[in-house]
């Protein structure tokens, strides 16, 4: 037997359960801050922070500053892939957790355009920059802490969990945005919707207090102690790895470009084309993000036993035979139909979503997997997540119809479709590394269990 649970397995079961709860919690409040924003760009912002531009260019201009954190998400893999991949994933996991924490409880107290003018706007883009870095950095370090402390034959499970944290997000962001803007009725547009945004204080306390009490990762402790510790990470993934990065980045466009149609822009055209309550939204969203608490880790297992190739090209041919019903779905503004193309939508989304990290992280090794997989992941916010909102907002604002935004997602999905075919197969340095892993574990759990 080998592995970390051969030599302790008790300690071993029980920080390999607080690795997978600190990376589900930090990722949920990750996401609750991220969407809070992605939310209040497509309800609240454009009044509150554009009011000279006319209605659609105002969602446009909140769009685009959802964009500017899109773009900010690969800087942010940079900077902490090359300092998770130096001193490890626990120490920078605590800190994009601060960060983006802090970003998104100064939102909640920035004066709107009618208090300081034009300055309003430019710091909700500063801050959403800061966000965008949080979230790019904190990812890979997420996943990597779960899945290596997992067994190797449970890793699209185990990396599973960390996304997990997406639907646990969008539910609590959602859910806070229907709440308190049920129980302060007018005044949300005025101060209730700055609640959401100062709540992240003290769900920040919770993410800290949860990974301050999981231990360094299994595979880079064997780096430390080997003193194999890569000098220059970033640079050394790219100038070996450049597919498995460019790949990495492609292949999530039928899966995230899709999904912030999915639960930001249908937002805007619920309420704005189709005239549908905003309540109502959110609710179907929040039903939709409840079912993904199930559907992605089933995903991610479903990949152990099947291999997340096929189960992620399962995920990519549904999203783009589901591009016309989607819209079809909502168009005849009927509640339970309304509902279906939303729930289903997530469901696709999912059957990608759930084995997509470690499809990804095992296309690199443990010297470079953080910042690989990170710039990866990251870099299709630029090409995928950002523009999507934006695009579907200029095409629906020129020609009136939801045709072309169906054609924008049949897109994604044939690029992604060519870039799985096209990924490398699993690094051989990373099945290396782990053959190691079981004494670098028990090495650790000693350590704290003399303590």
């Amino acid at each position: 037997m080998t592995g970390p649970a051969a030599a302790s397995p008790d300690l071993v079961r029980r920080q390999r359960l607080r690795a997978v709860v600190a990376s589900t919690v930090g990722t949920t409040i990750e996401w609750y801050d991220f969407f809070l924003y992605g939310t209040a760009s497509a309800l609240i912002f454009p009044a509150l922070f554009f009011p000279k531009a006319d209605p659609a260019a105002g969602i446009l201009l909140a769009f685009g500053t959802q964009f500017v954190g899109f773009a900010a998400r690969p800087v942010g893999a940079i900077i902490f892939g090359h300092y998770g991949d130096r001193i490890g994933r626990k120490a920078t996991l605590v800190t994009t957790l601060m960060l983006m924490g802090l970003a998104t409880f100064l939102m909640g107290v920035l004066p709107t355009y009618a208090t300081i003018g034009i300055a309003a706007p430019i710091l909700l883009v500063v801050l959403r920059i800061v966000q965008g870095i949080g979230v790019g950095g904190e990812w890979g370090g997420s996943v990597l802490m779960s899945m290596e402390w997992g067994r190797n034959d449970r890793r699209g499970l185990m990396a599973s969990w960390p996304q997990f944290g997406v639907p646990m997000g969008l539910i609590t962001s959602n859910g806070c945005f229907l709440l308190i803007s049920t129980w302060t009725g007018p005044a949300f547009q005025t101060w209730g919707w700055r609640v959401p945004f100062l709540l992240s204080a003290v769900l920040i306390a919770i993410g800290l207090y949860v990974r301050l009490r999981v231990l360094e990762s299994p595979a880079f402790a064997v780096l430390k102690k080997d003193a194999s510790v890569v000098r220059l990470p970033v640079w050394e993934v790219i100038k070996t790895q450049p597919l498995a990065i460019v790949t990495g980045a492609f292949v999530r466009m039928s899966e995230q470009a899709p999904f912030y149609l999915f639960v930001t822009f249908v937002l805007t055209y619920g309420t704005k084309t189709l005239g549908l309550s905003q309540s109502s939204l959110l609710n179907d969203t929040i039903i939709a993000a409840c079912i993904g608490l199930v559907t992605i880790p089933l995903a991610g297992y479903l990949s152990d036993l099947f291999g997340r190739r096929l189960i992620y090209g399962i995920g990519i041919v549904a999203t783009a035979l589901f591009a016309f019903p989607y819209f079809g779905l909502l168009n005849t503004k009927m509640p339970a139909l309304v509902l279906l193309a939303i729930v289903l939508s997530l469901i696709f989304h999912d059957t990608q979503y759930g084995p997509q990290a470690a499809l990804i992280a095992e296309g690199f090794g443990t010297g470079v997997r953080y910042s690989g997989a990170g710039l990866g992941y990251q870099l299709a916010s630029v090409v995928a997540g950002g523009p999507a909102p934006l695009i579907a907002a200029a095409i629906l604002t020129n020609t009136k119809s939801s045709v072309g935004i169906s054609l924008f997602i049949i897109g994604c999905a044939v690029l992604s479709m060519i870039a799985l075919l096209a990924m490398p197969k699993v690094a051989a340095s990373s099945a290396a590394v782990d053959h190691h892993e079981g004494a670098a574990a028990a090495a650790q759990l000693e350590g704290r269990a003399v303590k």
